[in-house]
């Protein structure tokens, strides 16, 4: 079982940025895919960006350009770093870890969601 914690969630005005973490437990970090999804009041949950375990990274339309995600697998941790931040970012975003084995998933942890808003 993987436990995900995310840190780095806050209020910021309208072109601020903000950096997310999240720290994974477990020995196998490096073989997930990691992913930040995000859920606005009322919206279902999306995808906001993911990173493979070799490193291919790919966004959603809305955030190309202004978000980045990374990985350090020596620390077990992966990033996603905000900038422009509008306020149609405000939303719970949550980090999850995918485990594959060839094309099959053998499991999505998720962490608790960290909260940001973004005031115009």
């Amino acid at each position: 079982q993987v436990q995900l914690v995310e840190s780095g969630g806050g209020l910021v005005q309208a072109g601020g940025s903000l950096r997310l973490s999240c720290a994974a437990s477990g020995s196998t970090f490096s073989t997930y895919i990691m992913g930040w999804f995000r859920q606005a009041p009322g919206k279902q949950r999306e995808l906001v960006a993911a990173i493979s375990s070799g490193g291919s990274t790919n966004y959603a339309d809305s955030v190309k350009g202004r978000f980045t995600i990374s990985r350090d697998n020596a620390k077990n941790t992966a990033y996603l770093q905000m900038n422009s931040l509008k306020p149609e970012d405000t939303a719970v975003y949550y980090c999850n870890a995918r485990e594959m084995r060839l094309l099959t998933i053998l499991g999505d942890y998720w962490g608790q969601g960290t909260q940001v808003t973004v005031s115009s």
